[in-house]
């Protein structure tokens, strides 16, 4: 149990050293990312107006239909290409990338691999 709490409280400290230089605009949101074991979830956020723009995550129905298992690479491209998809609906075309404390590695790399791929820029 103790390693757990270490680990949590080491991504947290992580995170207010991300956030610290990340910052959302109307023009350039945060895209910010959450990972759990099962499931991955993203969102843009104006913190200027403190707005979620758009979201996706892998408990939507439409990602959900689509995949086999929902923790995993694979899924994490997807909720990466739906959300670029979104957030070109919308009118958004540059993000920043608000990666929470996680590695860049794995699913929050696949996640914006696939975001790039689907036409967001970083």
């Amino acid at each position: 149990m103790q390693i757990q709490i270490h680990k949590q409280v080491s991504r947290l400290r992580r995170k207010r050293h991300v956030r610290k230089k990340v910052f959302g605009t109307a023009e350039r949101p945060r895209l910010s990312v959450f990972r759990s074991n099962k499931h991955i979830y993203a969102q843009l956020i104006d913190d200027v107006a403190g707005l979620t723009l758009a979201s996706m995550n892998t408990k939507c129905k439409a990602i959900r239909e689509t995949l086999s298992k929902t923790g995993n690479k694979d899924a994490a491209k997807a909720v990466g290409v739906s959300l670029a998809k979104q957030a070109t609906q919308v009118g958004i075309k540059q993000v920043t990338f608000d990666r929470n404390g996680y590695r860049y590695h794995g699913r929050i790399k696949a996640l914006a691999d696939g975001a790039r791929e689907a036409g967001l820029v970083f």
